[in-house]
């Protein structure tokens, strides 16, 4: 009865010495890989996402794309009725049109203006010339007079051609002087109707931008989803449409400990694994870190100054660049949950 016991007696000691090898081998190997290596599955799949909106108020009159397909950059998407807008750049053409006439009429002003400022100028010039003899004529005849060598009546004559001459050029140079004021006053207006044309070429291509943005187009190449809009519908500048999924902007953000990033480093290697696709595994870098920890950007950030304190580790965002080439991207979705692995020892 004394041998048989003994037996179970050597078989615990080897069972509990093979436990200790395979916990001590576990061990090792769970030190050497988290000494090299830093993980996280607070982490998921992100992308770029850009808002469709509207930049001008309208009904639509027509949507050419579905739900979850794919659109390319600049293409039109939904068009809005354009009616009123085309009305409105066809009134800003006819202001142009009538500023542009009213210049031609003051350009025509102004012509015929210099032209008889021309012929006033002529006008004084022989009024001048008259009243320049008419004076000599005067001075010559005071000299005869004296010595008798006209008569009264031929003075007075020349007295009154002196007097009609200057008369004559005093006119003359009242007339230039009005015809120059009328040139001026019809350049000062010609002047502010160009600049009411200038004005008027603004309204028009400010007509023509809203009637442009009646054919609301794709920011960028992408998946078209979450779509809130439908045929009639009255839209208002600024409402969001729907959005679109940039292509190839899939990027993770890996949410570490903040007593994990001591090692981190731009450009370490990182291995991703996706929990809807555990076989494959993704390459990937670090590619640079948020100015603050998630906890700072929520809606309603902590403020450890009041009540009572209780410390929390706090995570820090980091984005990781993922192969772009890997055929798994196509059915990777924004939000998917992953895995991230960073190398770095």
């Amino acid at each position: 009865m004394k041998k048989k016991s003994s037996k179970p007696n050597k078989i615990i000691p080897i069972i509990l010495g093979i436990i200790i090898i395979i916990g001590a081998f576990i061990g090792i190997k769970e030190y050497i890989y988290f000494s090299k290596h830093i993980d996280t599955d607070d982490a998921q799949i992100d992308a770029d996402i850009s808002p469709v909106i509207a930049r001008v108020g309208g009904y639509v009159d027509s949507i050419y794309f579905e739900e979850n397909t794919a659109v390319k950059a600049n293409q039109v998407v939904v068009k809005l009725d354009d009616r009123d807008y085309k009305i409105k750049l066809e009134q800003a053409l006819a202001g142009i049109k009538s500023v542009q006439a009213n210049i031609n009429v003051g350009e025509s002003v102004i012509s015929s203006t210099t032209i008889g400022l021309g012929s006033a100028s002529a006008n004084v010039d022989a009024a001048k010339a008259r009243a320049t003899k008419a004076n000599q004529d005067f001075i010559r005849f005071q000299n005869l007079i004296k010595d008798g060598s006209i008569t009264q009546q031929q003075f007075d004559y020349a007295k009154a051609e002196k007097i009609a001459a200057d008369a004559q050029l005093e006119a003359a140079k009242n007339q230039y002087e009005v015809v120059k004021k009328q040139i001026g006053t019809s350049q000062s207006q010609l002047s502010a109707t160009q600049t009411g044309l200038a004005q008027h070429h603004a309204d028009v291509d400010f007509a023509s931008l809203q009637l442009s943005y009646t054919d609301i187009k794709a920011p960028a190449t992408g998946i078209a989803s979450k779509k809130n809009v439908q045929i009639g519908q009255l839209v208002q500048p600024g409402q969001a449409l729907f959005s679109i999924v940039n292509e190839g902007s899939l990027y993770v953000t890996a949410n570490f400990k903040e007593t994990q990033v001591e090692k981190l480093k731009e450009g370490q290697e990182v291995e991703v694994i996706v929990d809807a696709f555990p076989d494959i595994t993704l390459k990937g870098e670090v590619y640079n870190f948020s100015p603050a920890t998630g906890a700072k950007f929520a809606l309603l950030p902590p403020d450890n100054a009041t009540g009572n304190f209780v410390k929390v580790i706090q995570r820090i965002p980091v984005k990781i660049k993922i192969d772009q080439t890997n055929k798994i991207i196509e059915k990777l979705r924004p939000g998917m949950s992953v895995k991230v692995s960073v190398h770095v020892g």
